[in-house]
């Protein structure tokens, strides 16, 4: 496993994490045995990073990684959560000191520590990121020892860009994979410049990008891959990358032509991620050991070709690009 420093935080974490979304729930029926096999898989594979959130499960993914700590307390594990999701309405106006700060010690009860390691605002509206009052909180909470560092989930590259006006901001989220790949012009050079942490996620497309998925694959019904794909919860984007599910057929099957002998489609599209300066972390679940150590592996194989890198922008831009590229 390779490490890449998180922005100005000081932790180095590893280029393959663990996206701890589907260990909470809306991923269908999961085992909270069979999840910490998983968590712990990867923390064995040199993973040392892992994103969760107060509302994956209300609480459930957050619960579960401290039991992990719990039981490995000589491994150094950054956890990174996100707040602002649990507000309902979810509106600008709930960014609130009251609220942040609730949201905060929730989290800090569930995850059993004294303060959190890394807070991301949980993609608010876009308007969010033009109050000033909003990070003055998030300053104060980092002040008052509740929060080591804080950063920002988004739901768009413009939002991104705005948020890192503010000095603090020391990482953003955002998706970033072979299917939307807009961040690439503009958004990642402008990181750099400014040492803001990226960490991808959706990095396979909601496993679309695993290449195990056909016309006839099923959902369950509590799976946001059934019951999001039109975007009827929360943002389309968040579902298969916001590409038609036919289409994502037709693409991967162009994509399988390019993967390297040696290389599973999954570990192809994550090293498709890392071959980008600016990127921290990719962030694949895992719901069981299997994908846990294939997704860590990743990390270790060689680099893709100049010409396997062209050959992915070109089933982009035949493929994807009309029909997501402006709208994240």
């Amino acid at each position: 496993m390779k490490y890449r420093p998180l922005g100005r935080t000081g932790f180095n974490v590893s280029e393959v994490s663990f996206g701890a979304w589907a260990i909470g729930g809306s991923w269908g029926s999961v085992d909270d045995d069979t999840s910490l096999r998983a968590l712990n898989t990867a923390i064995d594979k040199g993973v040392n990073f892992i994103d969760t959130a107060d509302v994956y499960g209300d609480g459930r993914s957050e619960k579960l990684i401290a039991k992990l700590k719990a039981s490995r307390p000589r491994d150094t594990i950054v956890v990174a959560t996100k707040a602002g999701r649990r507000l309902n309405p979810h509106v600008a106006d709930g960014y609130n000191r009251e609220n942040l700060t609730a949201f905060v010690e929730r989290s800090l009860k569930n995850l059993n520590v004294e303060a959190l390691d890394l807070v991301q605002l949980h993609c608010p509206p876009t308007v969010v990121y033009y109050r000033q009052e909003v990070f003055g909180v998030l300053d104060d909470l980092v002040s008052a020892g509740k929060l080591r560092f804080y950063g920002v989930s988004v739901v768009n590259v413009e939002e991104g860009l705005k948020a890192i006006e503010f000095p603090n901001v020391q990482s953003v989220q955002l998706i970033l994979n072979i299917f939307r790949q807009r961040p690439l012009e503009l958004f990642l050079g402008q990181v750099i410049k400014k040492k803001v942490g990226v960490l991808a996620r959706v990095p396979l497309a909601s496993g679309m990008l695993t290449g195990k998925m056909t016309k006839l694959s099923s959902f369950a019904a509590d799976d946001h891959r059934e019951f999001n794909r039109h975007g009827e919860v929360f943002d389309v984007g968040e579902t298969f990358s916001g590409v038609d599910y036919d289409v994502s057929l037709r693409a991967v099957e162009q994509l399988r032509a390019i993967v390297p002998e040696g290389m599973s489609m999954t570990q192809f599209a994550l090293k498709w991620i890392l071959m980008h300066p600016g990127v921290t972390c990719a962030i694949p679940g895992a719901r069981n050991e299997q994908q846990a150590r294939d997704n860590a592996i990743a990390s270790d194989l060689p680099n893709l070709s100049p010409a396997a890198m062209e050959a992915c922008t070109r089933v982009y831009e035949t493929y994807i690009k009309q029909s997501v590229h402006q709208k994240w």
